[in-house]
């Protein structure tokens, strides 16, 4: 067998059909577009949402809602979650995203206080919460913001 002799599956390439190439192909003269009509001709058609003249969908709703352009998306974890970590360590960011607790930290962290936390941790994220930074404290850890 060389490269040479290689063929494709019986069945497996066909050829492409081409419009207007005559009545004999059997898609030839108006080549499948009709016989009158806007969308006959080259160019034709109506834009997206176009519905005969009626007023479409999107003008018949309603708009609603307001989205602030400045507005972040913080990602938030109670004080309990941490208690995987080992006592002593630095939880940071990039610990956080290791262990699995979190998968994108989109504009920050925030530590709540929801929980209780059992260990000695350094935690350094983008915010606290004061009940959580009480909690990290009495279990004689430190909440520092980066």
């Amino acid at each position: 067998m060389n490269l040479t002799e290689l063929k494709p599956a019986e069945g497996s390439r066909k050829s492409c059909s081409r419009k207007g190439r005559g009545h004999g192909s059997g898609n030839g003269k108006t080549a499948g577009r009709g016989q009158d009509g806007q969308k006959s001709r080259s160019g034709g058609g109506v834009r997206p949402g176009f519905e005969g003249g009626q007023m479409p969908l999107y003008r018949r709703l309603p708009k609603r809602g307001f989205t602030c352009r400045n507005s972040k998306e913080i990602v938030a974890i109670n004080v309990d979650v941490l208690n995987r970590f080992r006592a002593g360590s630095t939880v940071t960011v990039e610990t956080l995203i290791e262990k699995g607790v979190i998968k994108n930290p989109k504009d920050g962290v925030k530590i709540l206080g929801n929980g209780e936390l059992t260990k000695k941790l350094t935690i350094k994220v983008n915010a606290f919460s004061k009940s959580a930074v009480e909690k990290i404290e009495a279990a004689g850890g430190k909440a520092e913001v980066i």
